[in-house]
């Protein structure tokens, strides 16, 4: 029987094939972020078909962050077993394909659920062009990472929108939840990254890591509205007089009515699109002239592929209830998933109702 090679051994023996694999990355250093977009479009098509496909690819880009987080032991521990000495050459390649890997497979994602006239647009063009930034050699290199503070926020950024994407489809967590996961993770994991920044040997400079935490932190959660719910996004809405009940859909959709015809109530009716076995609660925001009247919350569940369809009865409006609506449908923590807007005109017969708002609300 042959004798078993050691593992430091058998693991030398595949060391042409990575440097291999890094010499093709290198030579063609667009192809991380094509294979990224790839797997993107892939996760979200499938993540109600093929689950198991969607997670297996989440988990792989939450590895590769445990990784490149961990890049200082990995190369100590790689030259104390095998006698592999990683250039920091190479290292920094590592991070930008990392970077590229992350923010080309959250672009589908955030693509998929802007809402293009809102803030949004802001949010998902930075990560646009933060995306191109990472392909492009000369602004990466020579502009952005001899910054080290803007490398620490572009750093966070890529952690920050991928995390949006990856914990909902691992672990079904509701879009409130992986936000505030999703910014404890991204200032967890650009800690090592921020202590560089800060000069050694000074008492102020835990003080001073800590108030950069602080700012971060608060920066990301006051900015919440302008970043799109990935995972979860508006697959129809429809403002009706009526609702089919047992088929679960709207009549015609209203775009403009008189006084005299909304007293007798509108359905505001909308399909939201989730991954499968997330539940989640979502609102429909009344407003009148851009001032909210009022506001109704609803349960949804994820796994229906033309989106799980609620909807709200809103019975009292305002006492001058003419003026350009909007039915806005937020999430928890008041992030946009879509709206439709609507137009109510006078008419000769105005009745003043209460200005209690009263509503009901169905949904299935």
């Amino acid at each position: 029987m042959a004798a078993k090679l050691p593992t430091s051994d058998r693991l030398s023996r595949i060391q042409p094939a990575i440097n291999w694999l890094l010499d093709v990355f290198q030579r063609h250093s667009g192809l991380m972020a094509v294979l990224a977009f790839v797997s993107g479009i892939a996760s979200y098509v499938l993540v109600d078909r093929k689950e198991s496909i969607a997670q297996f690819i989440a988990a792989f880009m939450l590895v590769s962050w445990v990784l490149l987080v961990a890049d200082n032991w990995l190369r100590a521990s790689l030259e104390r077993r095998l006698g592999w000495n990683v250039s920091p050459i190479v290292i920094r390649f590592l991070t930008q394909l990392v970077h590229q890997e992350s923010l080309f497979f959250a672009l589908p994602f955030f693509l998929a659920v802007t809402s293009w006239d809102h803030g949004q647009a802001l949010f998902t063009s930075l990560l646009l062009v933060c995306a191109l930034v990472s392909i492009i050699d000369p602004l990466y290199y020579k502009h952005l990472a001899t910054r080290y503070a803007l490398f620490v926020a572009f750093h966070t950024l890529a952690l920050f929108v991928v995390m949006l994407v990856v914990l909902p489809l691992l672990l079904q967590l509701t879009t409130q939840q992986s936000l505030i996961a999703a910014i404890a993770a991204a200032l967890v994991f650009s800690l090592p990254s921020m202590v560089r920044v800060l000069p050694p040997g000074h008492w102020w400079r835990l003080p001073m890591l800590v108030g950069m935490l602080c700012l971060m932190a608060f920066t990301l959660w006051q900015l919440r509205s302008w970043v799109p719910p990935a995972g979860i996004r508006l697959t129809d809405i429809a403002i009706s007089y009526q609702v089919d009940i047992e088929q679960r859909s709207a009549g015609t959709n209203i775009t403009e009515l008189n006084v005299a015809d909304l007293q007798q109530g509108l359905y505001a009716w909308t399909a939201v699109r989730a991954p499968r076995g997330l539940r989640e609660q979502i609102h429909h925001v009344w407003l009148l002239n851009g001032k909210e009247v009022d506001r109704i919350v609803l349960d949804i569940r994820g796994g229906r592929e033309a989106g799980y369809r609620a909807w709200s009865h809103k019975l009292i409006f305002p006492p001058y209830p003419a003026g350009n609506w909007q039915l806005q449908v937020v999430t928890e923590s008041g992030r946009l998933i879509g709206l439709t807007r609507f137009k109510v005109t006078r008419s000769s017969e105005i009745s003043k109702s209460s200005e209690i708002s009263k509503s009901s609300e169905i949904s299935k």
